[in-house]
């Protein structure tokens, strides 16, 4: 169990020795970074230390900190790592999950309730995150159209609710709205992989930075109020969906 708990720790020496003697870019990938704190909690509980909460041991965030706060740049070199996130029983308040998101710079989060529904990739916008998302570094028009898009698909979120009891008909003309921009936004955010082409039969799309921030604004505009939501669904940029529809 000691020895499961050094994996961790010993692939990052590997890659301080790269990024600092050899002075290369590291990129360190992590799967599973739970398995590192599990490996923790059997070898705190060998050593009959007083488990905290939810049973993990009490040293969790110190022993996530000394491997976290290892991976940084240097002028030497740098290390980027993506790591894989075990989120137990899906939440996220769990200390093993909150504890690795506090030292991450982004994170994605994958949706059951998204994949349920047929949309992939199932990345939940409300509740994946990056410290990148900010005005200075993206640009205004970038961030406004992001947290516009946040705001909209939030207030669907709490109106999911009232549409299951009372039906989409007892909602205000504004909420109505909010509502089927909201769904466009869902679909819009599904994309055609080109790694899944031989599964689904459809071609892959890339579509740049600048015609998905205009796919948004036009959505969130009222311009594209007329069309169906399935048009939106697996397209590429926002053209696509005018001539799908």
């Amino acid at each position: 169990r000691g020895a499961r708990m050094r994996v961790g720790l010993t692939a990052l020496t590997m890659a301080e020795y790269f990024r600092d003697v050899n002075e290369q870019d590291v990129l360190l990938f992590i799967d599973n970074i739970f398995r590192f704190v599990q490996a923790g909690s059997e070898v705190s509980a060998l050593l009959g230390r007083m488990p905290s909460a939810v049973g993990y041991q009490p040293t969790l965030s110190t022993e996530m900190g000394s491997l976290q706060e290892r991976i940084t740049s240097t002028k030497e070199g740098s290390i980027t790592s993506i790591q894989a996130v075990y989120v137990p029983a899906d939440d996220l308040t769990d200390p093993a999950p909150a504890t690795t998101f506090a030292h991450l710079d982004a994170t994605t989060v994958l949706s059951r309730g998204l994949a349920a529904k047929g949309i992939y990739p199932a990345v939940d916008p409300l509740d994946s995150t990056s410290t990148m998302l900010q005005p200075r570094i993206v640009g205004e028009e970038h961030y406004e159209t992001a947290q516009t898009v946040k705001q909209t698909l939030q207030r669907y979120k709490e109106l999911q609710d009232i549409i299951a009891i009372l039906g989409l008909d007892e909602l205000s003309e504004e909420d109505r709205l909010t509502v089927a921009r909201a769904r466009k936004i869902e679909r819009f955010l599904s994309q055609p992989f080109f790694v899944a082409e031989v599964f689904t039969g459809s071609s892959g799309k890339y579509v740049d930075l600048a015609e998905t921030i205009r796919g948004f604004q036009s959505i969130l505009s009222g311009e594209l109020d007329g069309l169906p939501e399935q048009a939106f669904y697996l397209v590429g940029n926002i053209d696509e969906v005018t001539t799908k529809a």
